[in-house]
């Protein structure tokens, strides 16, 4: 027993030892690069270090960090011995800002309601005592009548006043018993988010003499990111589309992005670097599949070992490549005009860098957070398009040369046009070729309709065949003040059988293509001009087959 209480004192005074040698000391995040899934975060300290080794407990440090990812360098001289990681769950509890500050809240409605309540019991309590003694006759009471009448006058005051309080008071404990099940549903939603609770960095140090140093660390966390969306807006159909585009920033690491540089990445450090190797592809039989070990006692093929380090790497550099670099806070629409001057943008590398010179604050609760990262004015023709077979609505459309210089990535898109909010679209980069095509929203003063013709439709059986007669027309009317131009788009089918044979074919002069069976017209019209276009085309096919799609 003795041995016992003398081994654990000694385990207690070489922790207590090893607490009071180290410095705690708080690191201040400067800068973040933001991964599309994922973040790099840089922090600096300055140290007075005493001679020979020194551990440093680092504070202010984001949680569930990649070891691997650690990098620590010191000036002056000074060695980076070692550096350890851990997750802060010394806490019986782990809550994100917003989740502690919505149970606060509860916490204290609760016991307000609880005062509340009280005060409903002693109403209770009075009106029912009052109740009891108003019972009363007057043969027993030795009242006269007159006495009598004004003691119950004064006891239904008394009691109308304890009732009206008891209502207001109930009201006001139901109002906060409904609040309570609102927050309390706020707080299950904030809990589901899993929060990331921050973490520590334990550092050793050795300096052949005392001295000053400047510490910078750098290191990977998961629960980050980013994604593009970008506001176009166009004033009419005749001045330059302004396209700006953003970023949403989310992160989860723990800590408080407070007034940093941030720095937005196409990277994506979670898909790997190294570029996959073909291996030759034999052929060989099937054979089912066995389970176990092979006959050496090694695991079948496929099967591997994760070895896991928590080594950092010491003294290295920060990865390099070309970045989206963003500091600055979000700006308003009046502010945005002026964004590209702190904007320089970089495209020496296989990404593009945009570095903007505005700290910003992006708390760690894992909603976005919308960074403006640069402003283009684009001259842009614009057309207006009809598929009158899909939409019997004209739309607006501006059309982009030279799209490739901007760095677009694909995202979502809000429309403005004529300084209203029209609707919301995608930039699709992968699919773009020469021409960046933007819808505008749809044009009610451009009345278009397609209609099959009955007249002109006949369905004849020569031999063994069927041979189907369409006819369609498409009238189109212009009811805007100004003259414009409208490309209507419409098709022909294409036959995939020798059975089935297109004749006759009407294309009413549209450009069209042979292979996909497109047809495209170019109509200009004037200001409230009606215009007709017509096609048609007979269809053959064996009697007693139906062909599928025919419409």
């Amino acid at each position: 027993m003795i041995h016992s209480r003398l081994v654990f004192l000694s385990i207690f005074l070489f922790l207590a030892f090893r607490i009071d040698a180290q410095t705690s000391q708080k690191l201040n995040i400067d800068g973040a690069t933001v991964f599309l899934s994922g973040a790099e975060l840089v922090s600096s300290a300055s140290l007075s270090l005493t001679k020979g080794e020194n551990e440093i407990l680092f504070t202010n440090v984001a949680g569930d960090v990649k070891s691997q990812s650690i990098t620590v360098n010191a000036t002056n001289g000074v060695v980076v011995e070692a550096a350890t990681f851990q997750n802060n769950y010394l806490a019986t509890e782990v809550l994100s800002p917003h989740a502690k500050e919505l149970k606060d809240t509860i916490e204290q409605i609760a016991t307000d309601s609880q005062l509340v309540h009280n005060k409903i019991v002693v109403l209770k309590h009075e009106s029912g005592t009052i109740w009891k003694n108003s019972q009363v006759s007057g043969a027993n009471t030795g009242l006269s009548v007159t006495e009598l009448s004004k003691y119950l006058d004064l006891v239904n005051a008394k009691m109308e006043g304890y009732l009206n309080q008891r209502d207001v008071e109930e009201r006001k404990l139901k109002k906060m018993v409904e609040r309570i099940a609102k927050l309390d549903k706020q707080l299950d939603e904030e809990q589901s988010k899993n929060y990331q609770p921050g973490g520590q960095l334990l550092v050793k140090f050795y300096a052949k003499e005392a001295t000053a140093t400047a510490v910078t660390i750098s290191y990977v966390v998961p629960h980050a990111g980013w994604s593009p969306t970008y506001d176009i807006w166009a004033d009419d159909a005749h001045s330059p589309v302004k396209l700006y585009y953003k970023a949403n920033i989310y992160q989860n690491s723990g800590v408080k992005w407070n007034n940093i540089r941030l720095t937005l990445s196409t990277g994506n450090p979670n898909e790997g670097v190294q570029a996959p190797t073909l291996a030759p592809w034999y052929l060989a039989f099937y054979v089912p599949a066995t389970y176990g070990l092979n006959a050496n006692n090694m695991p079948a093929a496929g099967v591997y070992r994760a070895q896991r380090s928590a080594n950092a790497a010491i003294g290295g550099g920060r990865s390099t490549g070309e970045t989206y670099v963003v500091d600055g806070v979000a700006v308003n629409q009046e502010k945005q005009s002026s964004i590209n001057e702190y904007v320089s943008v970089d495209n020496a590398g296989v990404n593009t860098s945009f570095d903007i010179d505005l700290p910003y604050t992006i708390p760690s609760d894992g909603q976005q957070h919308l960074v403006a990262i640069k402003k283009y004015e684009l001259p842009a023709s614009y057309r207006y398009y009809a598929v009158p077979k899909l939409d019997k609505d004209a739309f607006l459309q501006a059309e982009i040369t030279n799209w490739e210089d901007l760095n677009l990535l694909p995202g979502q898109t809000n429309i403005f046009y004529e300084g209203t909010y029209v609707g919301q679209g995608n930039i699709d980069v992968r699919n773009v070729k020469d021409t960046m095509t933007i819808s505008l929203g749809r044009d009610k003063k451009i009345v278009v309709k397609r209609e099959r013709d009955i007249k002109l439709r006949s369905v004849k059986t020569i031999g063994t065949n069927i041979r189907e007669t369409f006819a369609y027309s498409i009238t189109i009317r212009n009811t805007r003040k100004e003259s414009i131009n409208l490309i209507v788009q419409d098709q022909q089918p294409v036959s995939n059988d020798k059975d089935i044979i297109i004749e006759d074919k009407e294309t009413g002069g549209s450009e069209y293509d042979e292979t996909t069976g497109m047809m495209k017209w170019s109509v200009p019209l004037n200001a409230n001009e009606t215009k007709i276009l017509s096609f048609g085309y007979t269809i053959k096919y064996p009697k007693g087959k139906t062909v599928a799609n025919l419409k």
